[in-house]
């Protein structure tokens, strides 16, 4: 064994509590990093086996060839197949059977009379295939639905509604439906699709209710005769097939289906998962950074004495890096066992909470190992490396100092570099967000502000700190006189010790603010406009929902109290070959209702093959009122249409606009998003709502809104979004918390004889107890003001580099009451972290201390 690693060793044994904190920061971080990577793993593999256990008896499948896909959407609109197809396919050698699959939306009213899912995943439909190896769903309880009315629904939709065998409930298909409920069913061995809601219906009705005329279905499941091969099967059934319909194995389904979930759903899911690892590796960098650098600080007389000794600079180097290297390959050793039982622990959690996550055994992959032992050992060696470059510098005769108190403080040059990369970031954000918006150019002006905000900290503590603890001295007297002075005693060592805090509290605030600029956006665009009164829709986003009964909006308008009642429906079409999203309307009631800004044209007369659209999109498409445009439909028709009016706004009317006339003869299941209401003269909003509601209640019972309240549900989902963020968040700022509590630890310790004198003096226990708790609320104020300044920054171009890059109107918002709270959970973080180095400092013994070095 060599030197350096001798020396290593030695001081690893005489001082394991100083490594602690570094220990605890690279084990979370790497736990949080494993554990997302091995349930990443796992979900793929158990729904790859879901999906191929469920489809295991479907060895081919007819569907149409064509797409349409519009911007925004993985999966596109797919044509429907004849179920006259079923014959020809059933004739095919190598066939053993065919059934057609209709599949539609359709959502269950659970037994307290609220809609069960459709919360982002789809709630669907379809008639009960009676082949059990060509139906993906199995019974479990009770029968197949046999006589019209009756249905059979998956197991976990069922108890998620508290339905069971026997109950009779609501189906909206849109249109509400009453089913009785004669079997439950399971999904690949599961309760279901994961969130997916099914219900089975007989053929009739699936036709009746889920597809715009009888013998369509969306596709055609085969099933091959023993010993045919499902690519020999659909070989043989390619050449029978018409043009524009394709046959493809079981298998590619199966992977197909993976494939959306984990497109649509597993990536963004690890991806978000990934980057708060990435944030809590980040903070955990600046605190590892610290604890070395005031490590080698405390040993500049140790490291001196060896280099007198005849160490070289590259021994005294090595040694501290072999440190370093001990406690990341332990750390991050000890992270991967943490990282299994993280996932472990998640895969249980989830269906706990609402997620039904497949069962599987968990898949722990090499890549899920080595990938985070290596960022764990990176981090910590590339943390330590400056500390040890430093270490190696150290002069022999620094052996001869009377302390090795690191009192860095803020040089000249980096002022000049710090306010350099500061002006650089500004002009560089401003060009990506106001001279030529795009957001490379806008996250590249925020990592130079990151920069900044770092390189500037020693310049900025000592006033921050002289400022932020002038109360103290009024306060709490010398004590809090006293613990000002020691933050300001290294403004380096404050600074880094502040920052890992500030990063974790940087993008709370900046997730915190682009939430509450895109609430404050709904609110805006809702008020600007929306010109009614109330709102009726389904409490669903993303692909959930059934939608409204396209009759609903003539049922309300009806009522005396209303004056107009318009039906937003959802269509799509290729707009001279580009897939667009249709609003399908009533364009003279949706102008009564809605704000459509200025327009060119009129809306009054589009009938069967009139269109308007936004000015927006006629400046893309190079079109103006008068002008004919081409658009082909899911059913592969292709028909002209002319642009009878172009209007300024698009924010809830959408940015093509058809008739229902127009749409009729193309539509598959019809339905309408929403349902806008405007009351007549003289109507209280209180009785018209009522009036709406009573209406509403017939057709599946779907909320009735304010406009107020329509603008805060609409907003609901943002703030699902930013409770995740923060319980993510609270492993990154429980790693700054331990860098604070290991930083004071070890300013603890360098100050032994000083704390000495100072008990020796009279300062009582409580004295110097509160004397290091104030100096850890001091640096974690420091760290959150800095974290609030530049997560409001980070916020604004986030914000206005969406704006630029989407086109849309994005409000900025700045909310104080969140920002007075994160501040607040930032000082309590300190006041936290400076308990234990408080204790301690406390129980040294008066005369040990004064008679240490």
């Amino acid at each position: 064994m060599n030197a350096s690693v001798r020396i290593s060793v030695s001081s690893l044994r005489a001082h394991k509590r100083r490594f602690a904190g570094t220990f605890l920061a690279v084990l979370l971080g790497v736990a949080f990093l494993a554990g997302t990577l091995v349930m990443g793993d796992t979900l793929r593999a158990s729904f790859d086996t879901m999906f191929g256990d469920a489809t295991s008896g479907t060895d081919a499948v007819v569907r149409s060839a064509d797409t349409i896909t519009t911007p925004g959407e993985s999966q596109g609109v797919r044509q429907p197949v004849g179920t006259d197809l079923v014959a020809a396919v059933e004739k095919t050698p190598g066939v053993a059977a065919a059934a057609p699959d209709i599949q539609g939306a359709g959502q269950l009213v659970g037994a307290n009379g609220e809609p069960v899912g459709g919360q982002g995943p789809p709630t669907l439909a379809g008639n009960w295939i009676d082949d059990p190896e060509l139906n993906a769903y199995r019974l479990a309880e009770g029968r197949a639905p046999a006589r019209s009315g009756e249905v059979v629904v998956n197991r976990g939709a069922a108890e998620k509604g508290d339905l069971h065998v026997g109950d009779t409930t609501t189906l909206r298909t849109p249109d509400p439906v009453e089913v009785t409920i004669v079997g439950l069913a399971t999904f690949g061995g599961e309760d279901g699709m994961a969130q997916v809601t099914f219900t089975g219906m007989t053929r009739p009705d699936a036709e009746k209710y889920l597809t715009a005329k009888p013998g369509q279905a969306a596709s055609i499941l085969v099933r091959a005769g023993p010993g045919v091969g499902q690519r020999e099967l659909v070989d043989a059934l390619t050449p029978e097939l018409p043009a524009g319909v394709e046959a493809i194995t079981g298998q590619e389904v199966a992977a197909e289906n993976t494939e959306m979930i984990s497109g649509q759903f597993l990536t963004l899911f690890t991806t978000f998962l990934l980057v708060f690892s990435g944030v809590a590796l980040l903070v955990a960098t600046f605190s590892i950074h610290n604890t070395f650098a005031i490590v080698v600080a405390q040993r500049t007389r140790e490291n001196a004495l060896l280099r007198a000794l005849g160490a070289s600079r590259r021994q005294v180097t090595a040694s501290t890096l072999v440190e370093a290297s001990a406690v990341a390959v332990v750390a991050s050793t000890a992270g991967l066992a943490g990282g299994i039982g993280i996932a472990a622990g998640l895969q249980a959690l989830f269906p706990a909470i609402g997620f039904p996550f497949p069962e599987g055994d968990l898949v722990i992959s090499a890549l899920s190992m080595v990938l985070p032992l290596a960022v764990g050992v990176v981090v910590c060696l590339g943390s330590a490396l400056l500390p040890a470059v430093r270490a190696g510098r150290t002069a022999p005769l620094a052996a001869l100092r009377e302390t090795s108190v690191d009192r860095s403080g803020a040089s000249r040059t980096r002022a000049v570099v710090g306010t350099g990369v500061a002006a650089l970031a500004v002009a560089v954000t401003l060009t990506g967000v106001v001279v030529s918006p795009s957001l490379w150019l806008a996250g590249g002006g925020a990592v130079l502000a990151l920069a900044a905000f770092v390189v500037l900290g020693p310049v900025a503590a000592t006033t921050a700190v002289r400022v932020l603890g002038a109360p103290l001295d009024r306060l709490r007297g010398v004590t809090g006189a006293l613990a000002a002075r020691n933050a300001l005693r290294s403004p380096r060592r404050t600074a880094a010790t502040a920052s890992a805090l500030m990063i974790g509290v940087a993008v709370v605030s900046l997730f915190t603010v682009f939430g509450a600029s895109l609430k404050e956006t709904m609110d805006r665009t809702v008020s600007r406009s929306f010109a009614g009164d109330v709102v009726v829709s389904t409490p669903s986003f993303g692909a959930g929902g059934s939608g409204l009964s396209p009759a609903l909006a003539g049922a309300i308008g009806e009522r005396a109290e209303v004056d107009t009642a318009v039906g937003l429906g959802r269509g799509v079409a290729e707009v001279d070959g580009k897939g667009r999203a249709l609003t399908v309307t009533d364009p003279v009631a949706l102008e009564r209702t809605f704000d459509l800004g200025g327009i060119r044209g009129s809306t009054r007369d589009l009938g069967a093959n009139g269109i308007a659209i936004t000015q927006q999109e006629a400046d893309k498409q190079d079109l103006s009122a008068g002008d004919t445009t081409r658009l082909t439909f899911t059913d592969g028709a292709t028909r002209t249409f002319t642009v009878r009016a172009v209007y300024g706004r698009s924010e809830l009317a959408g940015e093509y606009v058809i008739t229902r006339e127009a749409w009729a003869p193309h539509r598959t299941q019809d339905s309408d998003t929403v349902v806008a209401v405007s009351f007549k003269d003289g109507v209280t909003a209180s009785e018209g709502k009522a009036a709406v509601e009573r209406v509403a209640k017939a057709y599946g019972n779907p909320e009735v809104q304010t406009r107020d309240e329509y603008a805060r549900s609409s907003a609901g989902a943002i703030d699902m979004m930013l409770t995740l963020v923060y319980a993510l968040l609270a492993l990154a700022v429980l790693i700054a918390v331990l860098g604070i509590a290991n930083t004071l630890t070890l300013a603890v310790h360098e100050r032994t004889r000083e704390l000495g004198l100072l008990r020796a003096v009279g300062q009582t226990r409580s004295q110097l107890r509160a004397m290091v708790r104030w100096e850890s609320v001091l640096v974690a104020a420091f760290g959150t003001a800095g974290g609030l300044a530049l997560g409001g920054f980070l916020g604004w171009v986030l914000v206005r580099a969406s704006d630029g890059a989407s086109n849309s109107a994005f409000a900025f918002a700045v909310p104080p009451v969140q920002f007075a709270v994160i501040a607040g959970v930032g000082l309590v973080a300190g006041a936290f972290a400076g308990l234990r180095p408080a204790r301690r400092a406390a129980r040294l013994d008066v005369l040990h201390a004064i008679a240490s070095e």
